[in-house]
């Protein structure tokens, strides 16, 4: 891993991460940050913190997708509900770190077309048959990454990953850390940003 590299952790079935995802490569290239990008299941922190989906929350619920939806038009990140909302993100997420070892430059471009066909096109990715066809535009057969899904050494890596990103405070999506400093929500973007420019505050 790059010292000053950008650590962005998402879910799949998060929108917010799906928007800071359309941004966060724009903040790594204007300081000269490798972005890492980590994939994880926010099911696996909110074990941890005893805390619930957004959307199963009362109150919370109704207001975050006003929320989402008004962040979408604000930033003009194309953006539909699903009709499956949320979604287990285990298959796209192990593709991915698949993704990371065999073609890590088009990591972004295999992320942002799972995103995309969850949130514009409705499509269920959670599904390893709908997963690997969405990624077979990007690299690999539909055949050879539906097996994937099911590797052990995938299910592992992504169960470390998990584990890992606990361990250094990840709760929510999207969650960036940067210099060790951790920042939660799209909406820290620009505190990001501000600090990179900084060099901290």
């Amino acid at each position: 891993m790059a010292a000053n590299a950008i650590e962005f952790y998402f879910d799949f079935s998060s929108p917010f991460g799906y928007f800071a995802a359309t941004k966060i490569k724009d903040i790594g290239d204007e300081f000269g940050r490798e972005i890492l990008w980590k994939p994880f299941m926010i099911g696996a922190a909110l074990k941890v913190t005893g805390g619930m989906p957004l959307p199963m929350i009362p109150l919370k619920g109704d207001y975050s997708s006003k929320d989402m939806e008004r962040t979408s038009r604000q930033f003009k990140i194309p953006y539909k509900v699903p009709s499956k909302f949320p979604i287990s993100s285990q298959a796209p997420c192990r593709l991915i770190y698949w993704m990371q070892t065999v073609a890590p430059e088009k990591q972004e471009e295999a992320i942002l077309k799972l995103y995309q066909a969850y949130f514009l096109e409705d499509l269920d990715i959670s599904t390893p048959e709908v997963a690997a066809k969405v990624l077979s535009t990007v690299n690999g057969s539909e055949e050879e990454l539906i097996a994937l899904t099911q590797d052990p050494a995938m299910k592992q890596r992504l169960k470390d990953e998990c584990n890992l990103a606990i361990e250094k405070g990840v709760f929510g999506s999207p969650f960036i850390i940067v210099d060790g400093e951790p920042f939660w929500g799209f909406d820290r973007l620009e505190q990001v940003r501000e600090w990179l420019r900084t060099g901290g505050f």
